[in-house]
C-alpha cells in the first residue's frame, strides 16, 4: 500500500511539480498551519489570513487539483474531522438553536453539494461494472454498514449477485480469499477509515478485482486501490457522520444499475414479488390489475 493519511503530507503530495510560489505558497502555509480555520473558514477569511485576495485562493485550489475552494475545503474538512475523537467532533458542532434543526439543514446542504459535484459518469461506470461482474462485494463497517446493506439489498432485487460484508474480520477474510478477476468490490467508508477496508481494497486490486470507493475523503491508502472514487459529503451535526448523502448515492447507483438491463431487473422483481406472496411477507398485498386476472 502507498500513500499517507497525514493532513500535511496529503496536501504536499498534491503540489504541482514546480511547487507553489509567492502568494499561493503563503496560502498553502496557512492551510497547513491552521487546519481548523481552513476547514471551517470562508475563502475571504483564508485570503485575509494569508494576505492575498480571493482569486488567489481559487487559483491555489485549482493548482492542487480541485475545481475551486469549495471542493478543496470539503476534503480539508473531512480530513480534519477524521483526525478528531468522537467527543472532539461533537464539540466542533456545538452551536445555537435546535440540534435537530441544524442536523436537517446540514443534510440538505450536503445533498445540494452532492448534486452539484457528483460526476454521473462515475455512477454509470460502477453500475456497468456491477452488471458485468461474476459477483460484487460491498465492504462497509460501523454505521456506514447501513449504506452498504441498502445498496446490496436493492442491487440483489434488481437481479445482480451483490453481498455486503459489514462486520467480522473472519467473514471479510473468507470473502477476500474467494475473490478473483471478474469480481467487483465497493468500499464504503466515511470519517475514520477502517484498516480492514483498506486491506480488503488492496487485496482485491492485487487479485484483479475492479475496486470502487465511496467516501468523504480520498485517503491515498484507499484511493490508490480504487478505479474510481465517489466523493460524498458526510459531515453531521453530532459525533458521527451523516449517512444521508451516502444513502442518496446508493439509491442513485442502484437506479442506474436497474437501467443497464431493464428486462433482467423486471424479471427479478417479478420473481421476488411472487416469493413475497408465497411466504405471506406483506401485511397488505398489492392489488392485481383487472386485465391480469
Amino acid at each position: 500500500m502507498t500513500g499517507t493519511d497525514s493532513f500535511e503530507e496529503w496536501l504536499r503530495d498534491r503540489l504541482p511539480a514546480r511547487g507553489l510560489r509567492g502568494k499561493s505558497a503563503a496560502l498553502l502555509e496557512v492551510l497547513l498551519s491552521q487546519p481548523r480555520r481552513a476547514s471551517f473558514g470562508s475563502a475571504q477569511e483564508l485570503a485575509q489570513l494569508a494576505g492575498v485576495n480571493v482569486a488567489t485562493v481559487t487559483r491555489t485550489a485549482q493548482a492542487l487539483g480541485f475545481a475551486g475552494w469549495p471542493a478543496l475545503q470539503q476534503e480539508l474538512r473531512a480530513r480534519y474531522l477524521s483526525s478528531l475523537s468522537a467527543g472532539q467532533v461533537a464539540a466542533e458542532h456545538r452551536g445555537s438553536g435546535s440540534p435537530s434543526a441544524r442536523s436537517l439543514r446540514r443534510d440538505l446542504d450536503s445533498l445540494a453539494l452532492l448534486n452539484r459535484r457528483l460526476d454521473e459518469r462515475v455512477l454509470v461506470t460502477i453500475a456497468e461494472a456491477v452488471a458485468a461482474a461474476r459477483r460484487t462485494v460491498i465492504v462497509a463497517d460501523g454505521s456506514y454498514a447501513a449504506v452498504g446493506i441498502a445498496l446490496a439489498h436493492n442491487a440483489r432485487l434488481a437481479g445482480y449477485p451483490v453481498t455486503a460484508v459489514t462486520g467480522g474480520d473472519a467473514e471479510l477474510a473468507n470473502t477476500m480469499a474467494a475473490s478473483a478477476a471478474g469480481d467487483v468490490l465497493i468500499a464504503i467508508s466515511f470519517w475514520r477509515l477502517y484498516e480492514s477496508t483498506v486491506l480488503a481494497a488492496n487485496e482485491a486490486r492485487a487479485r484483479g478485482v475492479r475496486v470502487f470507493a465511496v467516501t468523504d475523503a480520498a485517503s491515498p491508502a484507499l484511493a490508490g486501490a480504487a478505479e474510481e472514487v465517489v466523493m460524498v459529503p458526510a459531515e453531521g451535526e453530532a459525533f458521527f457522520p451523516s449517512l444521508t448523502a451516502g444513502i442518496a448515492v446508493a439509491q442513485a447507483l442502484v437506479t442506474q444499475l436497474a437501467a443497464v438491463d431493464p428486462a433482467r431487473t423486471g424479471a427479478s422483481i417479478e420473481a421476488a414479488e411472487a416469493m413475497w406472496a408465497k411466504f405471506s411477507l406483506l401485511h397488505r398485498r398489492p392489488s392485481t390489475p383487472s386485465g391480469d386476472r
